[in-house]
């Protein structure tokens, strides 16, 4: 088993957030708190990858889901999500939430910018959270917005695949094009390059996060040119990727191919033939209960950002580590301080990266 001190430290991390959240619920308890939860209500808008796509969404229910257990909340009425099937659903879906007098009301994704932009002119008096895009230009003081150091967490994923493959030939599956996928895609291969130079990365987009067939598909195209591990970040299409590569390492030892995770711990996605290298996790479910709690406690950051990267513990390598080499987590935690301590920025954009990328080759 090889559990290294990043891990360790994770998990205390974790730990003591959640034991400092309890202790504030009691604290709010006893200042009439009890009945404050008793009255609140909040909603979560999924977009099309759907509350179970094993990832992002998903994520955002738990914490939801922990909040409300928490602080004694009803499923169905003190917190409640709707799953969006289609993108015309999302203005729809979000109105429900406001005219039913929920407090705050989620809507998970970018894609559901402009919807939540409306939705929060309409309803001025209930508040709504985007995440992984900003409407801080807007002047919405009962819109909170937030974001993650998604390229922080890809970087450290991208040095394990670096350190690990065998083929020099590493993949990258994004769902849509756009700005927030293009910091997975980013960071990652900053990382990559940044511990192997030499190394090819192969990037393509299913324009899509709900197509585990596409994902399929494309992780199928991707191993055949010799990658041994791939990158996703694509929500439900990521699971796709899963499933080519279990299908392939049902060949025997030598049709070995990796996944790298995302959002969530995916360890559990990669068996029973154990294909899951790591996760990338970002800590949606943290967020998620951190604002809730905020807006239950009349301090809901309206018109502002909240932003979660490494300093914050909102990205990072997920806890299972078994199938990672003590040599990578060596470079992890070597990385890892130095983008803590300013000498390493990670890379956001195409042109930051050939920028970033520029400063390897000297």
């Amino acid at each position: 088993m090889l559990k290294r001190k990043t891990g360790v430290a994770l998990s205390l991390v974790l730990a003591a957030g959640t034991l400092l959240s309890a202790c504030g619920s009691d604290d709010a308890g006893k200042s009439g708190g009890d009945k404050k939860a008793a009255d609140f209500k909040v909603g979560m808008v999924t977009d099309t990858g759907g509350v179970d796509d094993k990832s992002f969404n998903q994520s955002a229910w738990e914490g939801l889901t922990k909040f409300g257990k928490d602080n004694g909340l009803d499923e169905g009425t003190g917190y409640k999500y709707l799953q969006s099937t289609k993108a015309s659903e999302y203005e729809s879906n979000l109105s429900k939430f406001a005219e039913s007098g929920y407090n705050l009301t989620y809507g998970i994704g970018f894609l559901l910018k402009e919807d939540i932009k409306k939705a929060a002119k309409q309803y001025p008096d209930a508040n709504f959270a985007l995440v992984d895009d900003t409407l801080k230009s807007e002047n919405l003081d009962n819109v909170a917005s937030i974001l993650f150091k998604e390229e922080q967490g890809s970087f450290l994923v991208g040095v394990v695949a670096a350190k690990q493959t065998k083929t020099n030939k590493i993949g990258f599956i994004g769902g849509v094009e756009s700005p927030l996928i293009k910091k997975f895609e980013n960071g990652f291969k900053a990382g990559v390059k940044s511990v192997n130079p030499d190394a090819e990365v192969i990037s393509q987009y299913a324009e899509s996060f709900n197509s585990p067939e596409k994902g399929s598909a494309i992780a199928s195209t991707i191993y055949s040119k010799g990658a041994d591990i791939i990158y996703q970040a694509a929500g439900g299409t990521g699971n796709g990727v899963f499933t080519e590569a279990k299908n392939r390492s049902k060949g025997g030892k030598d049709k070995k191919v990796w996944v790298i995770g995302v959002d969530r711990d995916q360890h559990e996605e990669g068996m029973p033939e154990n294909v899951t290298l790591t996760s990338m996790v970002k800590r949606v479910d943290l967020a998620v209960e951190d604002v809730a709690k905020k807006a239950m406690d009349d301090k809901f950051p309206g018109g502002k950002e909240v932003v979660f990267g490494l300093k914050e513990d909102g990205v990072g390598i997920a806890p299972s580590q078994d199938n990672v080499s003590k040599d990578a987590l060596k470079a992890v935690d070597e990385y890892k301080q130095k983008i803590l301590d300013g000498d390493i920025t990670v890379p956001q954009t195409d042109k930051e990266f050939k920028e970033f990328e520029k400063t390897l080759k000297k």
